[in-house]
Formats: structure tokens, sequence, C-alpha cells
């Protein structure tokens, strides 16, 4: 155990880390002390007089976490292993094989290898089932997805001997992969959606999504691109700098995107510089309710500045800015510092009670009940939270969200139970990884291009029947006739999507997808009919 002058030195470096002032601490010198020294001795009257032996590390863990959930529901403490999976989502890249797979009937089945990635360059293809890893049984063995993905990870430049079978070789064959940085990419799709229109959707803000989406831009102009739609759907949010980075190449010299206040963390205000790649052609941002934290950011820039439209549903309203505090063990706690506002000065976090999470985060389902993701006219902002536009002076409103300038209700007559179910049991995924693992010679042959396939290629009926088919197997039928009906009608789009994926990239996933999305096809009435200044 540490001594209570050590506790309280630690104590106090911390805080002098994070910023706070020499004199603030001095003057809660006592009180720190004091709270410290309480806690110190809880956890050793626990560990030393305890019926049963305790796990000293779990005790701190579940302390830590105790205090953090009496505060806000995003303030969080990770784990080592959290911190580890959270940091290659938003940093940019993994260390491993490189590789696209899903886990079929207990096999690892190769979906795609990365594009100049270590497998890809050994002659691992599309089809491959690793069975093996440095003659390790994987597939078989009822190992974890977890585990499997475990054993094929490591530092880069470690080798790795896979054992793989594949269609029309008898012989398993053997392949020595050399690790290396895989990319994770944020941005998932990019492509020419319209003559003139591009769409850009951007599954999350890390560290690299600035350079991608600089990318994705330079490639669309290249192809005329004139409008652009900004995809925030479903995106839960990230670096704050790298929604800013975004914001930056959509708007003018000096355009307020974003500032920030706390109660001891230092105001900032984010602006543009003027430089963008972007700065005259039309924009629409399309966000529903899950659309949250740096999402919320840039579309706040884009609408407070009368940038361009906002399309789809209220998002999810998170106005919190969380600072990582690193811990000596690897893991983290992510503690709330301050309030982000957009430029009209909103304050778009939606409100909560300390310590009660479990509303909070039924918050989604809440408005689903109350009708907000159907009807406009259910969602309902008080007079105190109005605020203007800063270039036409339109209202808009704070205290939960942003409310988009074209509502797009949620068709609630798509996703049906059965579908649900059906989903949920992997009965779909499935199926269409053993279509595709039969026929993507024959599929490759005669979709030659993706144009060819999104144009000509239509879901067999056989492929729909052996979902269905699965699905009785397992007990789950539709209610009656008119549930199946819709039910294959969207089952259809989706395989047809996943084909596309697994034949060529997400992007070829969300063209096809995006063909029936109504958000999409509302915004593209917009970018197509508005006027530069009309909302």
């Amino acid at each position: 155990m540490l001594s209570r002058n050590n506790i309280l030195f630690v104590f106090l470096s911390v805080l002098l880390l994070m910023g706070a002032s020499v004199s603030c601490v001095a003057q809660e010198t006592m009180i720190n002390e004091k709270a410290l020294r309480k806690l110190q001795l809880a956890e050793l009257f626990i560990r030393n007089l305890y019926v049963e032996p305790v796990d000293e590390n779990k005790l701190v863990e579940d302390a830590i976490r105790g205090m953090l959930e009496k505060l806000d529901p995003h303030s969080s403490y990770s784990t080592p292993k959290e911190v580890k999976e959270m940091n290659e989502s938003l940093q940019g890249s993994f260390e491993g094989i490189g590789v696209q797979f899903n886990v079929v009937e207990d096999t690892l089945m190769v979906i795609q290898p990365v594009t100049g990635g270590p497998s890809e360059k050994v002659g691992i293809v599309a089809g491959d089932r690793i069975v093996s890893v440095n003659d390790t049984a994987i597939a078989g063995v009822k190992m974890s997805r977890e585990e499997m993905m475990r054993r094929l990870r490591g530092p880069k430049d470690t080798k790795v001997v896979l054992g793989i079978v594949r269609q029309g070789i008898a012989d398993r064959l053997s392949f020595t992969v050399v690790r290396d940085k895989i990319p994770v990419n944020t941005v998932e799709a990019s492509y020419i959606i319209r003559p003139g229109v591009g769409y850009i959707r951007i599954g999350s803000f890390g560290a690299t999504t600035h350079k991608e989406f600089l990318d994705c831009m330079t490639q669309l102009k290249s192809q005329g691109m004139t409008s652009l739609l900004l995809d925030l759907q479903a995106n839960g949010g990230g670096y704050l700098q790298a929604a800013v980075d975004v914001a930056n190449e959509l708007l003018q010299q000096g355009d307020l995107i974003v500032y920030t206040k706390g109660r001891n963390a230092a105001d900032q205000r984010y602006t543009a510089k003027g430089n963008g790649t972007f700065l005259d052609g039309k924009v629409v941002v399309l966000v529903d309710e899950y659309s949250a934290s740096a999402a919320e950011i840039v579309t706040g820039a884009i609408q407070d500045n009368d940038r361009g439209w906002v399309v789809g549903r209220r998002t999810f309203g998170k106005g919190l800015v969380q600072r990582p505090i690193n811990l000596p063990d690897g893991s983290m706690i992510r503690l709330t510092i301050s309030h982000y506002y957009t430029p009209s000065g909103r304050c778009i976090q939606k409100p909560y009670t300390k310590g009660e999470n479990k509303d909070y985060a039924m918050d989604v389902m809440n408005r689903l009940k109350h009708g907000e993701l159907i009807h406009a006219d259910s969602i309902h902002f008080a007079d105190s939270l109005k605020y203007s536009t800063l270039k036409c002076q339109r209202t808009v409103y704070g205290g939960g969200g942003i409310m988009p300038d074209y509502f797009v209700p949620l068709d609630t007559t798509v996703y049906t139970k059965y579908h649900r179910a059906l989903a949920a049991k992997s009965i779909i995924i499935n199926a269409n990884l053993r279509y595709i693992d039969a026929h993507r010679k024959e599929l490759k042959k005669n979709y030659p291009t993706f144009e060819a396939f999104k144009r000509d290629y239509e879901v067999p009926q056989k492929l729909l029947d052996q979902v269905v088919k699965e699905g009785k197997k397992q007990k789950i039928e539709p209610a009656d006739d008119e549930e199946m009906k819709r039910t294959m009608s969207y089952m259809s789009l989706q395989l047809k999507a996943l084909i596309a994926r697994d034949l060529w990239e997400m992007s070829q996933y969300f063209s096809v997808f995006n063909e029936s999305s109504d958000i999409v096809k509302k915004a593209l009435q917009v970018v197509n009919n508005a006027k530069p200044t009309e909302q």
C-alpha cells in the first residue's frame, strides 16, 4: 500500500497535469486528503478483514467505475484491453495479417484480403479458409472469434504460418505471412451517386479521418463532383479535432466551427482557416438518431453557418467533451471536462440525471415510443432553447440533439420482427457467405463491372428460400403472408448489397443500399432543388 503522503503526492500531480491551478489545489488539499484517507482505509479494511479473499485490482476498478457512474453518462473507465481495442479503431491501424473475414460453420473464411496487405502479398485470396495458425487448429474446434483474432494479430514484422483450405485444391496450402500495420478506414464509402453529386460516408472520426476525407474529395472532384452528400448516419463520434478538420474543408475563413467551456479546462474556439477544398459547392449532411458527438459538431457547424442543409432525424444529443487520462497499467479514465457549443451558441447535450444512466441509454427507444422518429411534430422544443443561424437568421434549437432542416421519418414497416430474428441468428449473413463462396467466379465472369452488377443482378429465389428454410429449422417464421412479403423485399436488397461488398468494397455496398434509403432520396431532392440560401 502507498503511504498517505505518497497517495496525496500522486493525486496532486494528476491535478497539476490536468491543468488545475496551484492555488485551487492548495485550497482543497485538506478536504482531498481526508477523502483520500477515507478511501484508502476502506480498501485496507476490505482487503484484510473481508470474509473471503478479494481481487484488489478489481476492487480498485469497481471503485473507479462507481465514482464515474455518479457523474455523467459519458465519463467512463476502460481496462487496458478495452483501451487497446478503442485506440485501434480511432488511431487508424492495427497489426495483423490483413484480411476481412467471417466465421462460417466454425471455420474462418476470408472475405477479402486487404489490398497491398501482407496476406495478399503471399497469395491468399477471397474464399480461402484459414484452418490452422502456427500448427494449431482453429477450425472445427469451437474456438471463439476473439481467440481466432488474437492468434492472427501480432506485432509488426513477426511471422505466422497459416494453413489454408482452398476450393478446387485437394491438398492443404501453407503460407508464411509477415504481419504488418493494417489500416482501419473511418470513411466507409465514397462514390458519385448522381452526375455531379458526390457521396461520402464517415463511420467515425479518428486520427486518419481527415486524410481519408481529403483523398475521397480529390477523387470525387476529379470525377466532376460539384455537390456533396456527407453521410453521418450512425456516426457515434470520435476525436473532436478530426471533426474540426473535416468541417474546415467546407467552411469559409473565420467561420466558427465549435467552442468549448469547462470549469477548470481552458475555453477553446475553433474557426475555419479558409483553406478548405470545397468552399462553394452545395452540401447536404445526412443524420439520424445515432449521429453523435463529433458528428454533431460537423452537422452543427454546417447548419449554424448556413453552409448547407441537414436531412434526416434529430441527432443523439451529446454535447460533452471527454479528456482521456491514461493510468500506469494501460487503463484509462475518460472524464468529462467541458461542454461544447455550436456556432450559434447551442449546447445540444440532451438532459440527464447524474447516476441514472439506464434512462439515458433508453432515450432512442423512448423517442420511438413517443412517435418522435416518425412524426416531426411530436418533437417539442422550449422557447428558451431557441437560437438563430449566423447568416440567414433561421431558427434552430438546443437542448437535445440537432433537428434537421428536412425531417425524414423512420420507416417502421421495413424492419419486420421476422427479419430481426433471422438477422440476430446470423442466418442471412451466413447464407450470403455460402452463396458467395460457391458462386464467386461465376459472378465475376457474368458481372465484370459493378455497374453491370448493380443494373442487372437479381438475388435468386433459391437463395431467399435457403434463408427461409434455415429459419424454419430454428423455429423462426413470419406471422403472416404480409410480413413474409415485406421481409423478402428488404432481404433481397440486403443480400444484393452484401454480395456487392464481398465482390468489391463497402462503397459498392452503400451504392446498392442507398437507392432505397428515404434519407438519401430526400437529400438528393434537396441538393437538386434547393437554392444556396433556401432552407
